[in-house]
C-alpha cells in the first residue's frame, strides 16, 4: 500500500494515464502543428511529450494523494 492507495490501483492509474497521454497528445499535436510539421511527426511528437507531460502528473497525483489520505 501507498498511503491508502493498494500497488494494484496505483499501477492501474499509471498505466491508464500512460495510454490517455498518449492518445491525447498525439491528438493535440496533430491538431496544433498538423499543417505545418505534417500529421505524421506532429503525433509522433506530441505523443512523446504527452506521454512525458501526463506520466509525470499522474505519478504527482498519487503521491499527493498517498500522503492526504
Amino acid at each position: 500500500m501507498i498511503g491508502n492507495i493498494p500497488i494494484g490501483a496505483a499501477i492501474l492509474a499509471l498505466i491508464v494515464g500512460f495510454v490517455a497521454s498518449l492518445a491525447g497528445g498525439a491528438f493535440g499535436g496533430v491538431l496544433t502543428g498538423g499543417k505545418a510539421l505534417g500529421t505524421e511527426l506532429a503525433a509522433y511528437m506530441g505523443s512523446f511529450y504527452g506521454v512525458i507531460a501526463g506520466t509525470a502528473g499522474v505519478l504527482v497525483g498519487i503521491i499527493a494523494s498517498a500522503f492526504i489520505g
